[in-house]
């Protein structure tokens, strides 16, 4: 459906990476494939890891970090110190579509709890690594979605706060570039993960209807967040980006130009 395919990862050899969000999906796979290409990663779990996702973490520090606690958050920024000695790039892979449905079901605190993750948490993790990335001139990578700009059915949560993490990332480029931190939020399509499983069970927009079988693959936006967590070939990249723009499509190899 989208003819979608991975872009070649550079040699990261050097860098050290800490990512959110990391046990499961798009997370643990971009874990896996920025340790494969040489990084130095730090993958930031919630949840327990299935025996899949343990097998992509297996080269990577693994982190309990949940992006809602400020403990945890500071613990985990304090390890990559501690063991790495700096930080080159934070992707803010973290996130939450819950809960879905209509307006009128949406309870305030539930809305609460979706922003805590979804643009606070980003905020936490930025403010408490800001010295390792200022010192670094570093990258902050945060993964977006079309739902960013685009209002869909029974998404209320999940779009508001992702149009607040774009501005969040808006304010953070305009704040922090003088810094020599770069920052990205980048767009991603509909992914075969288990969050597009409960898009599914929805059933509430066009979005939801869509087979499992045209998903895209989540190596496909790993490979890319794996690009933009490169050195400066990539700061030259605008903000705001997104999988299915023609600049990320020109470098994508499909499976018959690899063989």
């Amino acid at each position: 459906m989208f003819d979608l395919s991975p872009v070649p990862v550079p040699d990261l050899t050097g860098r050290t990476i800490l990512v959110t969000g990391a046990s499961q999906g798009i997370g643990a796979v971009l874990a896996g494939m920025l340790a494969a290409n040489g990084a130095n990663v730090f993958a930031g779990v919630k949840q327990e890891v299935s025996r899949e996702s343990a097998n992509m973490l297996s080269a990577t520090t693994v982190l309990e970090l949940d992006v809602t606690r400020t403990d945890q958050v500071q613990n985990a920024i304090s390890t990559v110190s501690q063991t790495s000695g700096k930080l080159d790039v934070l992707v803010n892979n973290a996130g939450t579509i819950a809960p879905i449905g209509l307006v009128e079901t949406i309870r305030p605190e539930d809305m609460l709890a979706t922003f805590d993750t979804n643009v606070v948490g980003i905020l936490r993790l930025i403010r408490a690594a800001l010295p390792m990335l200022e010192q670094s001139k570093g990258t902050v990578l945060n993964a977006g979605t079309g739902a960013a700009t685009t209002a869909m059915k029974g998404w209320t949560p999940y779009c508001t706060t992702k149009a607040s993490a774009r501005m969040l990332t808006l304010m953070c480029e305009l704040e922090l570039a003088d810094r020599g931190i770069k920052n990205f939020f980048l767009g991603i399509p509909p992914t075969d993960t288990s969050m597009q499983e409960k898009i599914r069970a929805s059933g509430l927009n066009p979005i939801s209807r869509i087979s499992q079988h045209d998903l895209v693959r989540p190596e496909v936006p790993a490979s890319v967040m794996a690009f933009l967590c490169g050195s400066e070939a990539c700061r030259s990249m605008p903000t705001l980006l997104d999988v299915r723009d023609d600049r990320i499509r020109k470098m994508m190899v499909s499976d018959n130009d690899s063989k």
